[in-house]
């Protein structure tokens, strides 16, 4: 299975991009109100491209056939759109930052520091373990 690197990103004015910096053949991108609605104008980029090679008879590169998998990196304000089922409050008091704080960065108000970004990207990486391992 190919794997491609999409980078999900809240741009200035408002809306979100999902785009593939790593792709040889061409850079695939879509944008959207939404993280959901980037990816889904993303994937349908990759068609559009993939129909291109096809009706002019050109080979499909390796990179864009099938089975693809995408592996998403986000920036705060992306990940935060996309699972709105996180409490924030909730989620913020857990990993040891400020409420309030956690939704500027939510928002595009404030900037995380390295070291804010990444207790983030713990608390995530925690909280995803512990779904993983729940059993109903």
């Amino acid at each position: 299975m190919r794997k491609i690197l999409v980078i999900i990103e809240k741009g200035t004015d408002g809306l979100f991009s999902a785009y593939t910096p790593e792709t040889k053949s061409t850079v695939l991108n879509g944008q959207g109100t939404t993280v959901e609605e980037a990816m889904n104008n993303m994937k349908e980029s990759m068609q559009e491209v993939i129909e291109l090679y096809q009706e002019t008879e050109q080979e499909v590169p390796d990179e864009l056939q099938e089975p693809i998998e995408f592996e998403y990196k986000y920036d705060i304000p992306s990940v935060f759109n996309h699972f709105d089922e996180i409490n924030l409050t909730t989620f913020s008091r857990k990993i040891g930052i400020n409420p309030s704080l956690l939704r500027q960065y939510k928002n595009g108000l404030a900037y995380a520091s390295k070291k804010q970004a990444e207790k983030i990207k713990k608390g995530l990486h925690e909280l995803g373990k512990q779904l993983s391992s729940t059993q109903l």
